[in-house]
């Protein structure tokens, strides 16, 4: 059962954050396991629970970067959990997302790095039926839920100037923050947690069928390619230049 996060394990990834080599973990390893790994498992399945029956998975991280990719350091100094359907890319895919750092917790949606076609995909229906997208978004900000993500650097062209703030995304989150230590250790934040999954599930639900559209839409694509590819060329037969007597 969830317990909630202490002050200890706030300092610990803070500490990480500007210690991240081993020979400051390891004396601290049991820390790491007692005030962050555990109640971080114990959040996993307690906000996963109500979303077991809707085919999606989830996925607890580890504090172990792999050092094989940039910034090339040992540790993570923010922790998370994701919920989503299954998907090769994680980052590509809609997801509802928990993650705990120095700075406190943010949970909400995200899709953090979707194809082009995706967003293009988005703001395609968003200009044919504005309101759709619009009114949810506008009923989960009435519930303190903020939104965030990367922009492009040339801002694309909008024909709803309402959905303007939308437009500029080259991905998009739906969160809340908790930022008071206090509140993170209380047991009951987990219910917050999953209040916000809740909120932010329809969301999740409408990036999703994006994706699928496109990814089935490839897959069209590509049948019909293989389709030529292997379709026999048959020469007509040509009638020959000299008339034979029978």
């Amino acid at each position: 059962m969830f317990k909630g996060f202490s002050k200890e394990a706030i300092d610990f990834l803070f500490e990480i954050r500007v210690n991240n080599n081993k020979e400051w973990f390891e004396p601290r390893k049991k820390i790491y396991t007692e005030k962050i790994y555990e109640p971080l498992k114990e959040l996993t399945e307690t906000i996963y629970k109500p979303f077991e029956k809707t085919g999606m998975i989830c996925k607890t991280g580890r504090i172990y970067r792999d050092e094989s990719f940039p910034p090339y350091l040992h540790y993570r100094d923010t922790l998370w959990i994701y919920v989503r359907y299954q998907a090769y890319y994680w980052n590509k895919t809609p997801t509802l997302y928990f993650e705990l750092s120095p700075e406190g917790a943010e949970f909400g949606f995200r899709i953090a790095k979707p194809e082009a076609a995706v967003m293009e995909r988005f703001r395609q229906d968003i200009s044919d039926e504005p309101q759709k997208f619009l009114n949810m978004a506008e009923s989960l900000k009435k519930q303190g839920i903020e939104f965030g993500g990367e922009e492009y650097k040339r801002k694309k062209k909008c024909s709803v100037p309402e959905a303007e703030e939308f437009f500029i995304k080259k991905g998009l989150s739906a969160y809340r923050r908790i930022s008071d230590i206090p509140q993170l250790s209380r047991p009951d934040s987990a219910n917050e947690v999953i209040e916000v999954f809740k909120l932010v599930m329809p969301l999740n639900d409408y990036f999703h069928e994006i994706a699928e559209r496109i990814e089935t839409e490839k897959a069209i694509g590509k049948a019909k390619e293989l389709i030529q590819a292997e379709k026999p060329v048959t020469d007509s037969v040509k009638a020959p230049d000299v008339e034979f007597m029978w």
